[in-house]
Parts: C-alpha cells; sequence; structure tokens
C-alpha cells in the first residue's frame, strides 16, 4: 500500500467536550500508530474499541501523548496505557520540576512537599505515571523540539511551561499570585454576565472575540506539527494564544512557512476564548473576499464538539476558519476521519461542512 494517513476525531458524548484522537499513518512502508488524548475516562473504552476496529486489531501503539492534564484529554488515557503495549508515553509532569520552582511558592520550603502537592492537584497525568512505570513504558519531555515520529512539538518551551505552573489558579499560591488573581478576580454579576453570551449579526469576514485569555493548563497544551503526504498537519489541543504565537514563531525553524496548513485542529473545542485575528492570521491567512463554494474550500478545520455542549464551538470561531477558506467540520454528529489515500472504511460518509454563522458572539 502506498504512503497514508487518517487522523481521527473521536466524538466524546458527554454535557462537556473532550478530545480523543488516534491517529496512523504509513510511511515508507512503515506503519505508525499515535495516540493524542483520550477525553474522560469513561472514553477510554471507545479509543481501544476504535483503535482495534480500525487499526488492523494492534497490540502496539508507538505513541501516546498526552496534550495536558486536564481530565477531558488525560482521562481515558488510563484504558489505553492498560489494554496495549506502548512504545512512548510523552508528556510534562509539573513534579520533574520542584527543585526549580520551589523558590517561586511561598508556602513551600520543601520540594518533596510541593512535589505531593502537585501530583495531587493533577491526579490524572499523576496515575498514568503510575501506569506506565508499573507497565514500564517509557515517559518522555514533549518540550519544543522534540520529535514524536513525524510529529515535531512546536509548542510549549519548557521556560513557559514552568511560568504556567505558577501562574495556574491550581498551584499553590506564588509569590506573586495572590496580587494576579485579585487583579483578575470576577464579582458575581461579571460571572454571570459572562455566561450570558448574546449574538450578533454580522457581515462577511467580521470577527470578534473574547477579551478574556484562557487557562494556563490550556495554554500547558502540547502543539504538534506533521508534514504527511505533502498535507500540513497542525494538532492544536486547548492551546491558547500565547501557545499558539510561540509556536508559529518556532515554525522557521524547521522549514513549515506560515500562513498554510491543510489539516487544523480548532484549539478548544471552538472557545473564542484561544484565538484570535493575529493568531488564525498568522497560521491560516487572511481574511478571503468572500466565501468559497462548497467544495473550493483549500483546508480542513475540525472542532471537537460534543453535542450537549451549549458553549462550544462559538460562533465567531466557526466564522474565522472559514473566513480563511476552511471546510469547517465538527464531531457534534459523530466521529470524523480526515486523511489522505487512507484505507477504506465500511459505512463511513463524507461529512457536511458546518454552515456559516450569520450571527457571533459580542
Amino acid at each position: 500500500m502506498s504512503d497514508f494517513f487518517e487522523i481521527d476525531f473521536l466524538d466524546v458524548e458527554t454535557s462537556k467536550s473532550g478530545d480523543a484522537i488516534p491517529l496512523r499513518y504509513q510511511l515508507n512502508n512503515l506503519i505508525r500508530i499515535h495516540v493524542v488524548d483520550g477525553g474522560f475516562q469513561d472514553t477510554g473504552e471507545k479509543v481501544v474499541e476504535h483503535i482495534k476496529t480500525y487499526y488492523d486489531d494492534p497490540n502496539f501503539i508507538d505513541y501516546v501523548v498526552v496534550s495536558h492534564p486536564d481530565g477531558d484529554h488525560a482521562g481515558g488515557l488510563r484504558k489505553v496505557l492498560e489494554e496495549f503495549e506502548v512504545g512512548e508515553l510523552w508528556m510534562l509532569r509539573p513534579w520533574l520540576y520542584a527543585n526549580e520552582l520551589i523558590n517561586r511558592f511561598s508556602r513551600f520550603t520543601s520540594v518533596d512537599n510541593l512535589i505531593k502537592r502537585l501530583k495531587e492537584i493533577y491526579p490524572n497525568i499523576a496515575a498514568l505515571e503510575e501506569i506506565a512505570i508499573e507497565k514500564g513504558i517509557s515517559i518522555l519531555e514533549p518540550f519544543q523540539g522534540s520529535k514524536i515520529g513525524q510529529f515535531t512539538v512546536m509548542a510549549p518551551t519548557k521556560s513557559r511551561y514552568l511560568n504556567l505552573v505558577v501562574e495556574s489558579e491550581k498551584t499553590p499560591e506564588s509569590v506573586k499570585q495572590s496580587e494576579l488573581l485579585a487583579s483578575n478576580a470576577f464579582t458575581f454579576a461579571e460571572k454571570f454576565a459572562a455566561m450570558a453570551i448574546a449574538l450578533l449579526r454580522a457581515a462577511w469576514g467580521e470577527e470578534l472575540f473574547s477579551s478574556e485569555e484562557t487557562s494556563a493548563e490550556n495554554n500547558m497544551s502540547i502543539i504538534q506539527y506533521a508534514y504527511l503526504c505533502g498535507k500540513r498537519i497542525l494538532l492544536t489541543a486547548d492551546a491558547g494564544r500565547d501557545a499558539l504565537l510561540e509556536a508559529a514563531d518556532y515554525a522557521p525553524s524547521i522549514g513549515l512557512a506560515l500562513p498554510g496548513i491543510d489539516r487544523f485542529q480548532i484549539p478548544h473545542h471552538g472557545s473564542r476564548r484561544n484565538v484570535s485575528t493575529e493568531v488564525l492570521d498568522r497560521w491560516l491567512g487572511q481574511r478571503l473576499s468572500s466565501q468559497p463554494k462548497k467544495g473550493e474550500e483549500t483546508f480542513v478545520a475540525v472542532v471537537s464538539a460534543a453535542k450537549k455542549d451549549k458553549d462550544h464551538p462559538r460562533k465567531s470561531v466557526i466564522r474565522a476558519a472559514i473566513h480563511r477558506g476552511a471546510k469547517a467540520v465538527t464531531t457534534e454528529g459523530g466521529s470524523i476521519c480526515t486523511g489522505y489515500n487512507a484505507p477504506d472504511r465500511n459505512g463511513w460518509i463524507t461529512v457536511e461542512p458546518m454552515p456559516y454563522p450569520e450571527e457571533q458572539e459580542k
């Protein structure tokens, strides 16, 4: 068989969205299986069954990547590690850097106590670490520049990651964090107003995103890029604007000329706190003068969003992807496979693109 790739965005159907992305590719007669996130704990079995059904019932997975510690991404990977032999587990564990971080926390003077606390704060990755150690799976650090098979880690850098660990609202109070939290604190009325987002009819090309930033944990997300079968692929997980800009700044180092991505994962289930016009211009190009006709889109943009999740995806984000020529598709109607020259699958049909929203959030 000729070279191919297939990337599956599984429908994580709960009241909240999640990411579960198994993928397989063949280059020069060598097949690799690469899993990015596994959704919630209850999603793990679905990931396992999908791999067994569509990837020729393997016993071995080459790479498992934990994009960041949130439960809607890391939870389901416990089942994956338990069911398969795994070559490499790629994930960031903040407690490994406790010696470097200890002086940045006001409440801790003991490295051991900081390690214990960080493992309590991030139980999903602590559990994955335990399974990996028990099974003898190599655990590697996916910092910028790391190679995971054909994928390159574009972000985060170690320095930015450590800053995010300190800045996170989950971690023990840092030396300056109390002031930061006070300045960012919402009153109850402000929180309520943020939830009641109104829609505004907008003309083609108009874009309006949230002024709020995504969480520190989301900005820890591992951004991966690969060039497979002539296609440029970017997996973003829940990366925010800072992470995406850091990744874009790194692109020339690996010979990636931007803009121009052929398969683009819309970050954080289509949240409008994760992208901006600047970010999307860097990665995807300038807005087009008019909407491309069906079948004339220039790239595929995939958003992992549960049907029951009323907060994702945001209309403003889908509009922005289409402004740049995307065929925007969502897992709301079921799992999606995007690929090139991939093996046929019985019962799978071509997914319909999302319609262009005539309104966006104020």
